[in-house]
């Protein structure tokens, strides 16, 4: 079976144990790897997900401290969406009013309950009330009910100009169709996959370009089964629409190219295999840091650089 949709969303956060504490306790993902940015080694990559790290779960963070606050604008994802089951959207109210998370009161969005909230260093977020979906795993470590638990990403919604050049995108490449429209709102969603499977367009053109910063989100990645699927994507990429990625990249726990889609997100292929249990058992999965082999010669300064996140 060919899997596809969202395989991971990649932010950039300020203080590092600051995003620890949120996503691990106030949200209750677990951290499944804790490595270092691969391209600046004195920067740590957090990867947070269900049990096991399932494409479809992923939220990654590069931490800087003193990241200046990033800009809403056209050519940015505006909000990364979670799934949880349909009775917890109380829940998560109230738990967002005890904790002092900055939220707005839920909506409807193409029928579906809508709660939006931010991180503390401004990354937009929403959970989606999703019927149906009580009996799915969801992670926890205690503090959040089993039946509450966040059930891995819904969607995003990208802030583009127009949505039809990069819904053409969605549609050949990645195995998206478009299913609905809502005001300025275009919805593409993937038959049969409910985890990562939907992709919100927010037409709005006349506004600002966005500006990278604390808060933004870095890069959006679509699943590929395997390097196969990947380099068949990267064909039709450049036979069907004209665009170029880069060479592949090995990241340790999945391959990945990229490339400026047509309303200027970038966007991420990433391999499903091999997985985040590549370096470290299931058991144990974020509680060490972790290093590719180019870097183990650098231990002892890397981890002298990198700040105290327990």
């Amino acid at each position: 079976m060919i899997h596809n949709g969202i395989h991971h969303v990649t932010a950039i956060a300020g203080n590092a144990r600051r995003n620890v504490e949120f996503y691990t306790r106030t949200l209750g993902l677990r951290l499944v790897k804790k490595t270092v940015n691969f391209d600046d080694p004195g920067t740590y990559h957090f990867y947070y997900g269900d049990e096991v790290g399932s494409p479809g779960t992923i939220l990654t963070f590069f931490p800087w401290d003193h990241v200046a606050p990033g800009r809403l604008g056209v050519g940015e994802t505006q909000e990364t969406v979670f799934r949880v089951p349909e009775g917890a959207i109380g829940y998560w109210t109230q738990r967002f009013v005890e904790k002092g998370v900055t939220h707005q009161a839920p909506v409807k969005r193409f029928g579906e309950s809508v709660l939006s909230f931010k991180d503390p260093h401004g990354m937009r977020l929403a959970l989606v009330a999703v019927p149906g979906i009580e009996n799915e795993p969801g992670w926890t470590d205690g503090e959040i009910p089993a039946e509450a638990a966040i059930r891995g990403f819904h969607s995003v919604n990208l802030l583009l100009a127009e949505a039809a050049p990069t819904g053409a995108i969605l549609t050949d490449v990645f195995g998206f169709r478009e299913v609905g429209r809502e005001g300025s709102l275009v919805r593409f969603a993937v038959e049969g996959q409910a985890i990562g499977g939907v992709v919100d367009i927010h037409e709005a053109g006349g506004f600002l370009p966005a500006r990278m910063g604390g808060g933004s989100v870095h890069h959006i990645a679509f699943r590929a089964e395997d390097d196969a699927a990947e380099a068949a994507m990267v064909k039709k990429l450049q036979e069907n629409h004209g665009i170029r990625t880069t060479e592949q990249k090995d990241r340790n726990y999945f391959r990945s190219v990229y490339f400026r889609e047509p309303g200027h997100v970038l966007f991420e292929i990433a391999t499903d295999i091999p997985g985040f249990a590549a370096d470290e058992p299931v058991a144990s999965l974020g509680q060490a840091l972790k290093l590719p082999a180019f870097l183990e010669p650098q231990r002892a300064r890397i981890e002298q650089v990198l700040p105290e996140i327990a």
